[in-house]
């Protein structure tokens, strides 16, 4: 499946876990959001559920063990070039997920994962609208 310049658009997933007051993220370490802090995700391989993704990219990226709780919200993500070309194009299910275990570490497609205070988020460098969906989820879930 290509993902760069890609012929239909891709099926990713991203997972928002919560610890305490904390939210789990990640430095990418490719496009379309490299370097860039964000939440753990990836692509849904083919036979496999889309709430088994949410759970498998977490764990692969972060060593954490989640348990997916539901369905947030479901959105694109595309992104064209200067040509207006489109270079990325995914369909995210974002999960809420429940953390579960794990011993924190960056792995495979990130160069930092983080337990980061919810309070902290405008500190961080992310995207206004991660910072804004993070925040009311965590409203939603009575953290904040």
């Amino acid at each position: 499946m290509k993902r760069h310049y890609p012929d239909t658009p891709v099926a990713g997933v991203a997972s928002t876990v919560f610890k305490d007051d904390k939210v789990l993220l990640v430095r990418r370490l490719n496009e379309p959001a490299k370097g860039r802090l964000g939440i753990p995700g990836g692509v849904v391989e083919l036979g496999e559920k889309v709430s088994e993704a949410a759970a498998r990219e977490v764990f692969e990226e972060t060593g954490i063990i989640v348990e997916p709780v539901r369905v947030l919200t479901v959105f694109d993500s595309i992104v064209r070039d200067r040509e207006g070309k489109i270079k990325f194009h995914y369909i995210l299910s974002e999960y809420l997920c429940k953390y579960v275990r794990g011993t924190l570490g960056a792995a495979s497609d990130v160069s930092e994962a983080l337990w980061v205070p919810l309070l902290d988020l405008d500190t961080q460098g992310m995207s206004q609208r991660n910072i804004d969906f993070i925040k009311k989820t965590a409203q939603k879930e009575g953290l904040l």
